[in-house]
């Protein structure tokens, strides 16, 4: 089977080189640069899972049938599916996602072919393949959304927690497609999950083919959840902080409930990366004319505990004169690189308003400043130069100047 996919970033890359095991697959990008590199072999992101396959392919040990074009045509034409995977970011003006990436990609995948099933996996507003299909008068869309992590996107393809694809449910064509593709999707992922038993006793990768709609807003419950998550064991810490208490010592023992395990409970600056504040901002605004309290309050949450970990800064540098925060690392999470709504943003706008000089150290960052800040890859300049060193998440490099740093990394894992 001949599959397109438009876009080759996590989602994009992680789900073309799952599916080029079976399938002869088809990337486009619009970047020259990436095009190349993911034909030499190289990985654009930083990916353990990504590198690996890439890498067997270079080498011959791993025959993946993929290939990275920027021509539209050598992509789609004769695609039996076309996977949309561009960015969605969220609009505040409009208090809508910009869906315009996803527009012109279907647009191109139609100009070279009109049959092919189109998947839209990129992030969308509840009810917005309904209202395509209707505005494009076209039936062969449908929506499936993906539950990645940063860093760790093919791997969460190989090892899914489960499989979701919609299709409208009064059109059975599409409810044969979306069920065929969420069978290459299994078909793809580590043999070992298709054995595995699973909570509630049944066997093998869970699969939910259900409507375009309800599926769009599994995507965004999903995420606010987690957003929810952060925001609440983030808000005890802040708690612990301002009483003085031990927030590792209350995490530990409300955790010990099985109800709410141990598990997405490290507090940080605050929730970020790619999808949550994107994602809960969204659901928020799907929220028109319908009541409730808590989405609202978890996008609050979120600004809240940028303005305490702000003021918890400075404090440690009131006394100082002309004080240099820095900045420790940009990313969301360990083991990524990309800083795209990175919580510690936030946090540096707050620092750099009450007039603070922010040194940065980012590795990945090629650029001798980020929004007037300084940039360094000298780790040690950085570690003498800065009054406080402020890390989103713990490194071993930093054990040496451990009574500089403030952080809120109390497990010291993501």
């Amino acid at each position: 089977m001949k599959i397109a996919v438009a876009g080759t970033g996590y989602v994009g890359l992680s789900v073309s080189l799952l599916l080029s095991q079976h399938n002869e697959v088809h990337a486009l990008d619009i970047v020259p640069e990436k095009v190349e590199m993911l034909n030499q072999g190289k990985s654009p992101i930083v990916d353990k899972e990504i590198t690996r396959f890439l890498d067997g392919k270079q080498s011959g040990t791993m025959p993946l049938n993929f290939t990275a074009t920027l021509d539209p045509k050598q992509a789609y034409a004769g695609a039996d599916y076309a996977i949309v995977a561009t960015p969605t970011n969220y609009d505040p003006q409009k208090n809508y996602f910009d869906t315009s990436s996803v527009e012109a990609a279907i647009k191109a995948i139609r100009d070279q072919n009109s049959t092919a099933w189109i998947v839209i996996k990129s992030t969308i507003p509840v009810g917005y393949t309904a209202d395509l299909r209707a505005k494009l008068g076209d039936k062969r869309i449908i929506f499936s959304p993906e539950f990645l992590r940063e860093g760790h996107a093919l791997y969460d393809n190989l090892h899914p927690s489960r499989i979701v694809a919609g299709a409208p449910v009064d059109d059975e064509e599409a409810t044969v497609a979306a069920r065929r593709f969420a069978e290459l999707l299994a078909h793809g992922a580590d043999p070992a999950e298709l054995e595995r038993t699973n909570a509630d006793g049944t066997t093998g990768i869970p699969q939910l083919v259900c409507g375009t709609t309800e599926a769009e807003a599994i995507k965004l419950f999903a995420n606010t959840y987690l957003a929810l998550r952060v925001a609440y064991f983030n808000e005890l810490d802040t708690y612990a902080e301002a009483r003085n208490l031990s927030a590792r010592e209350i995490i530990k023992g409300v955790c010990l409930d099985p109800r709410i395990g141990d598990q997405y409970n490290n507090p940080s600056f605050g929730y970020g990366g790619y999808c949550l504040p994107k994602d809960s901002k969204q659901l928020l605004a799907n929220y028109a004319n319908v009541p409730q309290n808590l989405i609202g309050a978890i996008v609050a949450a979120n600004s809240t505990r940028k303005d305490f970990i702000a003021d918890e800064i400075l404090t440690r540098v009131a006394d100082k004169t002309n004080p240099v925060v820095g900045i420790y690392r940009l990313t969301m999470k360990s083991g990524s690189d990309n800083f795209r709504q990175s919580s510690i943003q936030g946090v540096m706008k707050r620092l750099k308003a009450k007039g603070v000089t922010v040194l940065v150290y980012e590795p990945t960052l090629n650029a001798p400043d980020f929004f007037g800040s300084e940039v360094t890859h000298d780790l040690e300049m950085f570690k003498q130069h800065a009054d406080v060193i402020v890390a989103n998440r713990w490194n071993t490099e930093l054990n040496d100047v451990s009574n500089k740093v403030f952080t809120r990394d109390l497990f010291k894992r993501d």
